[in-house]
């Protein structure tokens, strides 16, 4: 092994660690959000069925989670991972509000998930892009 390679295993480990991090602190975010929400009278309520708080971390970590391999991944395989990286969450950031603005809840519910999706994607997005060469 030689020594870039030990450095870009470092950098990888640290963007990792870095994203677990920035994924712990946005799912908690997400159900503080949420639970604010609901309590200031805004319904979790979509198509019927209430979302609970705990929801709003899972996925938010799950999610997370998905976006930390695809920064593994572009780390290992493109030339300029921190402008793919950028570019491909904020797509994927839009793209996720879609299902909430087509979503069977109140105009409250629907801009409360949105809020939930931006809160997320600002608190993990550029702490992971942050540790991935330009």
């Amino acid at each position: 092994m030689t020594t870039t390679d030990t450095t870009a295993t470092m950098s990888l480990g640290r963007m990792l660690a870095v994203g677990a991090l920035a994924t712990a602190v946005a799912s908690a975010a997400t159900a503080a959000v949420a639970a604010a929400g609901r309590a200031a009278g805004i319904s979790l309520d979509v198509g019927g069925v209430p979302i609970p708080i705990s929801g709003f971390a899972l996925l938010t970590a799950v999610f997370s989670a998905v976006g930390l391999v695809l920064a593994a991944v572009l780390f290992r395989t493109v030339r300029h991972p921190r402008r793919v990286f950028v570019w491909t969450t904020v797509v994927l950031t839009v793209l996720s509000l879609v299902p909430d603005v087509v979503a069977d809840a109140a105009v409250s519910t629907r801009a409360l998930l949105m809020l939930t999706h931006l809160v997320a994607a600002a608190i993990v997005v550029p702490a992971v892009a942050r540790r991935l060469p330009a």
